[in-house]
């Protein structure tokens, strides 16, 4: 539901006053709507557009030089009234006409239809541009039915920029009636939208799945399947508006990449990165590319795409200087627009062991790596919950991220030859790298420090190894400052390295030594329920977890218990290799 609602019935009109405030450089509140706050020239074909509010920043919000000179705003999904549209475009009126701009739905036909009739009656000489650029809402011999939705943004923007460039009534007529035409739009909802004051949506979307051919009013769409990766999105959404090449259709295009209201901007920017090549494999230029939020639902969760086709008029006006509240830019000259593949990974030369035992090392902490990451990719989601207690609850994120990268990159390494200590730096590298974040600092040195203590011409000893997750320790504690009884992953880190150190030295073989540790770790994990953060993000939610484990000790413990049975199972296999590859 709404949180910041009020009086639901005052919604709309609460929302209209509250933005003329903000931007009263831009507009100036009058009855039904908002008009610029420094007319055009005399003269000027006045544009004006609307329809029901809850589209922010459809269509207030593209009041200014260069779009609109006014827009009216209705109630929530709800057609203006004829007397609102007829106010509005009075105070409008330059003395060159008036363009009125909406969506083809049946209450915006009928009232500014009517308003229309009025005015001219009064005088004044009104045309009618009502968008259709909905390929779900209608056949393409049934155009006259289709909906206006997202297109609004780039007819209603080359109309303005016509207008603005002192072109007389009918040469603005026929330029909107042109793009309008040149225009195709396709969406897809993953969630209905909620109406101030409801406490439900208008409809619901199942888990995982995803409406297709939405409309901005809350129509829940006319097909539903699965929501596939970004890539299948794309192209869905691609294939759905290029099915209808307008005739004639130029190469170069308006795009507008639409989030409806609360689909994130970075989601919208991964769904870019794989829209680009998509494009470019269908010959598309795409200028001046928009993605955001340009004609919204409220809050439904969703995008679309719209295309219009562009002749070299059309791309004039689409990229002149334009001075609104939710869209600025001044004159956009031509730049390079065709897809470019991500920077390619450098390429790093790893030196090739000089012993075979070194290799087998290599593949040994490879190995170890790949097994780590299957498991934190398991945990991934707990560790997240866990974490969100009392943190910001990306650990688990984190942890799988960073072990994908170590365990691609001890792959890279291993396959090349390294040896143990080049493997494990390359793995230590990556891991920070890719998780980030203090975690990944510091997994990322630690894991650093543990490749000194190894040796690249030898498979690790026992002592090696004990040295290494002490150097490890040591260098987490040094940076991180924390200390046990912080409540962090020092405090099971530092009882597994003390338990391996007693048991190598008491003579306990390797595996058991490690396996002995490794369960004193998770004993100590599983301890930190009872303490109080005093370290990191947890620390001012303390009270909140009590009572649940750290995160990061728990994702510590998981980790060297891996370790250990890989090591059990690698000691064989090891063994077995080596005699092998030193008969070779």
């Amino acid at each position: 539901m709404t949180k910041i609602c009020g009086d639901a019935s005052e919604f709309a009109a609460s929302a209209l006053h509250g933005y003329s405030m903000v931007h009263r450089d831009l507009v100036k509140m009058v009855r039904g709507g908002v008009v610029r706050a420094k007319p055009g020239s005399k003269g000027k074909v006045a544009v004006v557009v609307g329809g029901g509010s809850g589209h922010y920043p459809a269509f207030i919000g593209y009041v200014g030089t260069g779009f609109a000179d006014a827009a009216i705003a209705g109630d929530i999904f709800a057609s203006p009234s004829t007397q609102a549209i007829q106010s509005v475009v009075r105070q409008a009126d330059l003395g060159g006409g008036i363009l009125l701009g909406f969506g083809n739905y049946a209450g915006d036909v009928l009232n500014f239809g009517i308003a229309a009739d009025r005015l001219r009656a009064e005088g004044y000489d009104v045309r009618i541009l009502a968008t259709m650029d909905d390929v779900a809402s209608a056949t393409e011999n049934e155009r006259e039915r289709r909906r206006g939705i997202a297109g609004d943004l780039t007819i209603f923007k080359i109309v303005g920029a016509a207008a603005e460039e002192g072109l007389d009534l009918d040469a603005v007529e026929q330029i909107g009636h042109r793009v309008n035409r040149q225009t195709r739009t396709f969406g897809v909802a993953f969630d209905g939208c909620t109406l101030p004051g409801e406490a439900d949506k208008l409809f619901h979307v199942p888990n995982a799945r995803m409406a297709l051919g939405l409309g901005v009013h809350g129509e829940p769409g006319i097909g539903e399947e699965s929501i596939p990766t970004p890539q299948v999105l794309a192209q869905i959404l691609l294939e759905k508006v290029l099915s209808e090449l307008p005739a004639g259709a130029s190469r170069r295009v308006a795009l507008t990449l639409n989030g409806l209201g609360s689909t994130k901007q970075e989601e919208l920017f991964v769904l870019w990165e794989a829209l680009a090549p998509l494009l470019e494999k269908a010959g598309l230029t795409a200028v001046a590319p928009l993605v955001g939020e340009y004609v919204t639902s409220l809050d439904m969760a969703g995008c679309s795409l719209t295309l219009t086709w562009l002749d070299e008029e059309l791309e004039r006006l689409w990229c002149a200087p334009v001075d609104t509240a939710a869209l600025r830019h001044g004159l956009i000259e031509e730049v390079g627009t065709t897809f470019e593949d991500a920077p390619a990974e450098t390429s790093v030369t790893y030196m090739k062991s000089s012993t075979a035992e070194g290799r087998l090392g290599g593949q040994c902490v490879s190995g170890v790596m790949n097994t780590l990451a299957e498991a934190l990719a398991a945990a991934e989601t707990e560790l997240g919950h866990i974490d969100a207690v009392a943190g910001d609850g990306d650990h688990g994120q984190g942890m799988a991220r960073g072990s994908a990268a170590a365990k691609a990159a001890a792959a890279r390494a291993a396959t090349s030859g390294a040896g143990p200590a080049t493997t494990l730096s390359a793995a230590a590298d990556a891991w920070a790298d890719r998780a980030g974040g203090t975690s990944g600092a510091l997994w990322g040195e630690g894991l650093r420090a543990f490749s000194l203590a190894l040796d690249d011409n030898a498979l690790p000893s026992p002592t090696q190894l004990a040295q290494g997750v002490r150097q490890a320790m040591e260098r987490i504690m040094s940076l991180g400052k924390a200390k046990p009884g912080d409540k962090t992953l020092i405090d099971a880190l530092v009882p597994f390295v003390e338990m391996l150190e007693q048991e190598l030295s008491g003579g306990a073989a390797l595996p058991v030594a490690w396996s002995k540790a490794a369960n004193a770790s998770q004993d100590a994990a599983e301890a930190t329920k009872d303490l109080l953060p005093r370290m990191g993000r947890a620390r001012t939610h303390g009270e909140r977890s009590k009572g649940h484990p750290d995160a990061g000790a728990l994702s510590l413990a998981l980790c060297v218990g891996v370790v250990g049975k890989e090591l059990q199972t690698q000691l064989l296999e090891d063994e077995q290799k080596r005699t092998v590859s030193l008969g070779e």
